[in-house]
């Protein structure tokens, strides 16, 4: 014993030993020895996550998925490419450091064979089982027979004579048969395709292929594991009885468990998470056991988690950060050591690889495109499906990496195998878009038959006209893209609604409305998720139809909408950040919406920077401080990075560009402290001109229509050498010239007047024409020169009460964007609620305010985000939010067809 003791004292001593010093003392960290492994792991580890990612972010741009990098950088890893350079495998890559590097990954990629498992939905089998299981079913044989097929002349030339035949063919038919369904998720994701029919399909038919596929796969390993056939018998009816265990009392004892501890209300508790975890590596020590591989285990344990109340999103979204960056990466990396493209070097090795190629291809294309044919779909999209279902991606890797430790696979078999399984999962998303674009699609809801978008675009348009008949917009979209923006959309969705209970014997605010001469009010609420490249994403938009029912923040706005008695239609889709902006426009078209309104939370305090009277900013404090700085700085200070303000910015000048619907920006400056229940509101509009200055004239009378809501509006007009005036409009103020300038559908003011090929003064002169006769209608309501239509006056009654609830006047001066800032600061000052309207661009005006909005900046002494603001919510906007201090919103409109260059 003190023998003992004492050697055990020695090798704790000298472990300890190894690990002082290090650089210090001259000893190189690559160095690898058994008794200190980690700084080899680490190197290891950092070089393996830098050449993925690097990879990645080129890849990205051609819309390639993640594990194309992952797998490319594994191959130039090995002995491809870096382990030609003299002494790198042996430094870095070294064959002793392989099994701690190997154990890492073999422990990662049974977690993500869970979060496979739990990826797979399979009501999205039962609700498609027709389809899935024609499109499963001939996306297996057929490429299982070539697969088949094919191993004789290769196992012919290239495999040992050792290796069964049987074996060696079995593994060639399952890598031929598989489809990456997390792969092909993501593919279908990212091309806007889950919400089409074909992509409904795919998803259904690539669960049960996936399923198929890991069966396939335990059945070869259990019969290469097993010494005869006794013994493979045994294996595999132990394996079914470990199924039905699973499925049938453990599921039934997990979903108790769910139930029991709150998880599938509030997600997973720890003690619930702990015997998850337990379950996981129970399952996959006993298939591993039993002769079938342990990530056949993990990936069951994933099929008998409960989905209820997102549970299985839950817990995704906490393994899957170390699994996605550390795990997976590792476990192609050692892929790609095994991987040596330059074994592939003569005339029949190549002339095998293309045939590997081909013949995968054709055999899912082909089958998966004749079986959707043949059910009814045409060439398109049953081509579609094919190149879908095509895709390989890291499961075929997974099944080849499992024959290769078997030995059933030879490494140049092995390179092969993985270039043609990477070319694949690279053209699948090239040829779906060719084959699919997007005018070809064909979208379907979730319980509807499918309806072509041509078609539901011309019913919806024939409910979404404007005309002089009723110009109210009545058909809106409110964006909803976080929690923070929910109160800014509830207080402009208020503001348009007709006050509840007025009169006194109305009770609906559908009621309200007819009677105020407006339409029923449709609220599209339009919930918007960031599809990153985390799984829990991709799960996310795969179970939307479903997510939108209980997605707090559509909750919260859904309750909102049954308080004040409005219909809410709730929508939501997973996209990428970069394509918010199309999803709007997208969803605002298809729906017929007159106006998107979109939210954005700004927090300032109240506090004045500008002068009423002189323009120019205050001392102290005040003078010193500007919303901009606080919106779009940064914690650390630096003026490179860009803020989450600065990025969302961007998103709302994309939203402006691309939208071909009348916008509303409603900037939110989160100030309740004036807010009184029950107050009215009183809303400001400094008319410039332009389209939409137009939009916004007509919106602020349609605010008026609520005996709640007055407003004053002030026609700017730039003159120099004159004193500022403000004047009430009365009969002794010269009116302006009469004109009518109708839109194509009859209404007026809202639309870009002008022919193609006019020349820019003659657009500005119609322009002008029309900011004459918009500002006519409204401020001139009794005049004889207008003509009075009788059909207009019977279906609009209240408009004159309206128009009575405005003051309309005009301002003359040199300085228009000060005057407008001096009426907005006098408002303030009597109303506590102001809301200020102002249109984004000056589209056709003779004078610019550049000039003019220069001196506002450095008055306001803003240091950082005003060009930003300039360039996204325009000049007068810019102003509002920067000089008037805190008003309770500003709201920034554009008119259809403005785009951005016009700011």
């Amino acid at each position: 014993m003190p023998a003992s003791s004492g050697a055990a004292n020695f090798h704790l001593a000298k472990r300890v030993a190894t690990g002082e010093g290090g650089l210090i003392t001259g000893t190189n960290p690559a160095v690898f020895t058994t008794s200190d492994p980690l700084r080899l792991w680490i190197i290891q580890v950092g070089i393996i996550i830098i050449m993925s990612q690097l990879l990645s972010l080129g890849l990205r741009r051609l819309k390639q998925p993640k594990v194309i990098a992952e797998v490319l950088g594994g191959i130039l890893l090995g002995p491809t490419a870096f382990g030609r350079i003299p002494g790198f495998t042996e430094s870095i890559f070294p064959s002793v450091s392989l099994p701690y590097l190997s154990l890492v990954a073999d422990v990662g990629l049974c977690l993500f064979l869970f979060l496979v498992g739990l990826e797979i939905d399979i009501d999205v089998i039962m609700r498609n089982a027709r389809m899935s299981v024609i499109v499963s079913l001939a996306g297996i044989v057929l490429p299982f027979g070539l697969g088949t097929a094919l191993a004789i002349p290769l196992y012919n030339h290239f495999i040992d004579p050792s290796v069964h035949f049987t074996y060696f063919m079995l593994f060639t038919g399952v890598a031929y048969s598989i489809t990456a369904f997390p792969i092909l998720c993501r593919i279908l994701t990212e091309l806007k395709l889950l919400d089409t029919h074909i992509g409904v399909i795919v998803v259904s038919a690539g669960v049960g292929n996936d399923i198929i596929g890991w069966t396939l796969l335990a059945l070869s390993v259990a019969l290469v594991n097993a010494s005869s056939g006794l013994s493979a018998l045994w294996i595999l009816l132990a394996c079914v009885a470990f199924i039905i265990f699973l499925l049938f009392p453990v599921n039934f004892v997990m979903h108790w468990l769910a139930r029991k501890t709150g998880s599938t209300e509030n997600g997973p508790t720890m003690l619930y998470m702990t015997i998850v975890m337990v379950l996981v590596w129970a399952c996959a020590f006993f298939t591993d056991a039993i002769g079938v591989n342990a990530i056949f285990g993990a990936f069951l344990a994933g099929l008998v988690v409960p989905r209820e109340g997102g549970l299985t999103i839950t817990l995704t979204e906490k393994l899957e950060d170390m699994v996605l960056i550390i795990f997976l990466p590792i476990y192609f990396t050692l892929s790609g050591l095994n991987t040596n493209l330059g074994l592939l070097d003569n005339g029949i090795t190549w002339a095998f690889t293309i045939a590997i190629v081909v013949l995968a291809f054709l055999g899912k294309f082909g089958g998966c495109m004749i079986a959707s044919r043949v059910a009814g779909y045409g060439w398109r999209e049953s081509s579609a499906i094919g190149a879908l279902m095509s895709c390989k991606g890291l499961v075929e890797l997974i099944v080849l990496n499992v024959g290769l430790q078997a030995g059933i696979l030879s490494q140049r078999v092995f390179s092969m195998f993985v270039l043609e399984a990477v070319t694949l999962t690279f053209i699948t998303t090239p040829l779906v878009l060719a084959l699919y674009p997007p005018e070809r699609r064909v979208r379907v809801g979730a319980t509807a038959p499918p309806v072509e978008d041509d078609e539901r675009g011309q019913c919806d348009e024939k409910a979404s006209i404007i005309t002089e008949e009723q110009p109210w917009r009545h058909r809106f979209t409110v964006v909803l893209d976080k929690l923070d923006h929910v109160p800014g959309a509830m207080a402009l969705t208020q503001l348009i609604l007709p006050p509840r209970g007025i009169p006194s014997d109305v009770t609906s605010t559908t009621t309200t409305t007819r009677m105020m001469g407006v339409p029923d009010v449709s609220m599209e609420a339009l919930r918007l998720i960031e599809l990153s490249d985390w799984t829990s994403a991709m799960m996310k938009s795969s179970v939307a139809d479903s997510l939108v029912h209980t997605d707090p923040v559509l909750g919260i706005f859904r309750m909102f909408g049954e308080l004040n008695e409005l219909a809410v239609t709730k929508s939501l889709s997973v996209v990428p950040y970069d394509d918010f902006a199309h999803s709007i426009t997208e969803h605002a078209q298809r729906h017929g919406s007159h106006l998107v309104l979109l939210p954005w939370l700004l927090l300032t305090p109240p506090t004045a920077v500008v002068a009423p009277e002189t323009g120019t900013s205050g001392s102290g404090a005040k003078g010193d401080y500007n919303p901009f700085d606080v919106l779009f700085s940064n914690v650390s200070g630096s003026k490179t990075d860009k803020s989450s303000s600065e990025v969302h910015s961007q998103f709302v000048r994309a939203v402006f560009a691309q939208s071909k619907t009348d916008v509303a920006l409603f900037i939110d400056t989160g100030d309740r402290s004036s807010v009184h229940l029950g107050g009215s509101v009183h809303v400001f509009l400094p008319f410039f001109g332009g389209p939409d200055d137009r939009l916004a004239l007509e919106l602020v009378v349609q605010l008026c229509l609520n005996p709640r809501i007055t407003a004053t509006v002030v026609r700017m007009v730039e003159r120099e050498g004159v004193v500022d005036t403000c004047e009430r409009l009365g009969e002794d103020l010269q009116r302006p010239p009469m004109a009518h300038i109708p839109r194509g559908d009859g209404s007026m003011g809202t639309s870009i007047i002008g022919l193609h090929g006019t020349s820019h003064s003659r657009q500005t002169l119609e322009s002008e024409t029309a900011d004459n006769t918009a500002w006519s209608k409204y401020a001139f309501p009794t005049s004889p020169a207008i003509p009075t239509n009788t059909h207009t006056d019977a279906a609009i009654p209240n408009l004159r009460d309206a128009l009575s609830r405005i003051h309309f006047s005009d301002a003359h001066t040199p300085t228009p964007v000060h005057a407008a800032i001096r009426h907005a600061r006098a408002l303030q000052e009597t109303s506590p609620r102001l809301l200020i309207v102002a249109g984004r661009s000056r589209r056709f005006a003779k004078e610019s305010h550049d000039a003019e909005m220069k001196r506002v900046v450095e008055a306001c002494r803003s240091r950082v985000g005003a060009e930003v603001m300039r360039g996204t919510i325009g000049n007068v906007g810019a102003a509002m939010v920067m000089a008037v201090g805190s008003p309770s919103g500003v709201l920034v409109v554009q008119a259809a067809e403005v785009g951005l260059e016009e700011v």
